[in-house]
């Protein structure tokens, strides 16, 4: 069975928007779980553009399944999660200036540094992805410093905007799963990912995990969202 974890950002980014209280994300947790979700999946961006640290400390106390920190690796986020000992933490590049992530981790040119960050986790019995392009050699780098998981980035998939760069980038794809899969680490995809788009991602067997936010979030504005958790959980699963 594969697994989705649903990204609550987009929840907070609607309250952030008026500054109110409603609609919280953590109020969603339950609901989303409940539609069957295997995890949840928050942002703590260093400009608290979205989810707020209050969020993350509410949701380590309510969640059932499993909580994923998305996090820059940053002293003062490394400290959070600490802390707040999500089950799993994503590490993640970050811009200010960026709407959302942009692209993956440069981990080859920082192996010691990300080497450093892993221990840290390991050692408080936290499981580390890290967010990375389709390259194979940031593939063999996250092998090589450690991590346990890897969420391969669909960014660029998710952009294509003609049939030839759609098959260079499913390409791209399937070649980081097959390298990733020889140095047994975890795979997962993320990132622009949506009900039109996903199926030909589902059909990389060994991806066993989808982190989505944005359109699951659009579609329960129509749907409400234990359906549209659903929906997205019978469609990876559809081919099984």
């Amino acid at each position: 069975m594969k697994k989705l974890g649903v990204n609550l950002d987009h929840i907070a980014t609607i309250r952030q928007a008026r500054k109110t209280s409603e609609p919280d994300p953590v109020s969603a947790i339950s609901l989303i779980e409940l539609a069957g979700a295997n995890s949840i999946v928050m942002h703590l961006r260093e400009d608290r553009r979205h989810t707020q640290d209050r969020d993350l400390e509410l949701a380590r106390k309510i969640v059932k399944t499993k909580l994923n920190l998305e996090m820059a690796p940053t002293q003062e986020m490394i400290k959070i999660a600490l802390d707040v000992k999500p089950d799993t933490v994503t590490l993640v590049p970050e811009r200010r200036e960026e709407l959302t992530t942009e692209g993956g981790l440069e981990v080859a040119l920082n192996m010691e540094s990300f080497k450093k960050y892993i221990r840290l986790f390991h050692d408080a019995d936290i499981t580390v992805s890290l967010f990375i392009d389709p390259d194979l050699d940031q593939v063999k780098a996250s092998h090589r410093v450690g991590a346990d998981v890897i969420e391969i980035s669909t960014a660029r998939y998710s952009e294509s905007k003609t049939g030839k760069e759609l098959e260079t980038n499913i390409q791209q794809i399937v070649n980081a799963v097959i390298t990733a899969e020889k140095l047994k680490l975890g795979i997962a995809a993320g990132h622009g990912l949506t009900y039109l788009n996903i199926e030909p991602i589902i059909r990389i067997d060994a991806i066993t995990e989808y982190n989505i936010g944005h359109s699951i979030i659009a579609r329960a504005v129509f749907t409400g969202i234990m359906s549209a958790v659903r929906e997205m959980k019978d469609k990876i699963n559809s081919r099984l």
